[in-house]
């Protein structure tokens, strides 16, 4: 794990007031980004119960909208490159919005479908450009602050669980809370984009020949990373493609592990228990709260432990606390497992991301890029998956899938970095 270490005599006093500021206009664009549209999931079975969709049409639904992810997350470099990760990351965060608005009212499936197809490409863009400049405040701040920004996203998911649970349950409507929210969240991302760095994304990539503390392992554009030879594909050897892949399947696991809670919490709990709407929503909410704690702690954690055993140790809990609610099912030991898997998980996003951002021999925003697209596989694969099973069995047997996505964490952690390796690179 390639982490940003403070050189000799650097203090946290000494970090410049545009960087403290950036950060927050940062974690602001994370919190608004999981606020906006997880407000919208406790909602889900009103909108499935109006729409008249059995579970297999609903996840069909729900697992269409990442394609207009994986087709938007394509054209992020190209936008990045011409306007900034910080305009884009704002612009799209604000789109984004407003296709939820269209969720909420949502009358067919057709509808649905495309709304989400729309949400989840405006997401796409603006989830590789807020990387891509936390990236930029993070070199600023010359150690790990990754964590944090997914934290305020898991914060802003838990925020709008509750908001969403809540307007379910006094029956709100759901058009008021479409609205309320393009023009709450609308503003507080303007207001966010003007606080935003400066300046050429590059700027805080400093041109030297190899990987150090101070230049957070970077590598220069001119120099000729290792594996240069030989075919390339988007600039990367075959080598790098391969890291990149294989970071890009961890978070397809990490991505359909989070699925379970945000699609189809809300709809286990209704249909097993019978509970009111707000404990309903309480499922996504204990995911995401767990997960919440997870990145706020996870940056020390990684510190301790490194990527890889911290991926590992989170994945076994991950499967344990899943397969004990499934085991085991009661409104409260459900919480429990959803709450295992959103603690598990919780580091896994901002490392990967790192990792692709720092790898050396992969042009810049490139590998962020690539593992976001590939990390939404996982978000258009499984819902449907889930749904088929669901009305073949029950939603209880059908979350039996995330153990198995926890094995396949165990599988490809490895390409994450390990306490050794993240030493090795601060000792450089």
């Amino acid at each position: 794990m390639n982490v940003p270490t403070p050189p000799p005599g650097d203090t946290r006093s000494s970090i410049p007031t545009d960087a403290r500021r950036a950060r927050w206009a940062v974690s602001m664009i994370f919190f608004l980004n999981g606020l906006s549209f997880c407000a919208i999931l406790p909602r889900y079975p009103e909108l499935v119960e109006s729409i008249g969709l059995s579970n297999t049409a609903f996840g069909l639904a729900v697992g269409l909208g990442p394609v207009g992810g994986l087709l938007a997350g394509l054209g992020a470099p190209g936008l990045m490159s011409r306007w900034g990760t910080a305009r884009v990351a704002v612009t799209a965060q604000i789109a984004a919005t407003t296709s939820h608005l269209l969720v909420y009212v949502s009358g067919s499936w057709l509808w649905l479908a495309g709304s989400l197809l729309l949400a989840a490409a405006c997401d796409a863009i603006t989830d590789i450009a807020m990387n891509g400049h936390g990236m930029r405040v993070e070199r600023r701040y010359r150690r790990s602050i990754m964590n944090s920004y997914h934290g305020y996203w898991s914060l802003g998911a838990v925020t709008g669980g509750v908001l969403g649970a809540a307007g379910a349950q006094v029956g709100l409507p759901l058009w008021i809370q479409g609205v309320a929210g393009l023009v709450l969240f609308g503003a507080a991302a303007m207001v966010a984009g003007r606080f935003m760095l400066p300046g050429p994304d590059s700027t805080e990539r400093t041109p030297v020949a190899g990987p150090s503390p101070a230049s957070a392992a970077d590598v220069p554009a001119d120099a000729a990373p290792e594996g240069s030879s030989g075919t390339r594909i988007a600039g990367m050897s075959l080598r790098a493609l391969g890291l990149i892949a294989a970071l890009g399947m961890v978070l397809v696991f990490a991505g359909s592990s989070e699925d379970a809670g945000n699609t189809w919490g809300a709809l286990f709990m209704n249909s097993t228990f019978e509970v009111t709407p707000f404990v309903a929503g309480l499922a996504f909410v204990a995911l995401q709260g767990a997960q919440t704690i997870g990145r706020f702690t996870g940056d020390a954690v990684v510190d301790r432990l490194g990527d890889r055993l911290t991926a590992r140790i989170g994945a076994l809990i991950a499967a344990v606390g899943m397969s004990f609610a499934m085991l085991v099912p009661t409104p409260v030991t459900a919480l429990i497992g959803f709450a295992a898997v959103g603690w598990g998980i919780a580091t896994l996003f901002p490392a990967a991301f790192r990792a692709a951002d720092d790898m050396p021999g992969v042009p810049q925003g490139v590998g962020i890029t690539v593992v976001g697209w590939l990390a939404r596989v996982g978000f258009f694969v499984t819902p449907p998956l889930i749904g088929a099973l669901a009305d073949a069995f029950t939603l209880r047997y059908a979350l039996w899938m995330v153990p198995l996505y926890a094995v396949g964490i165990l599988v490809f952690s490895g390409v994450l970095s390990g306490r050794d390796d993240t030493s090795a690179d601060q000792d450089r």
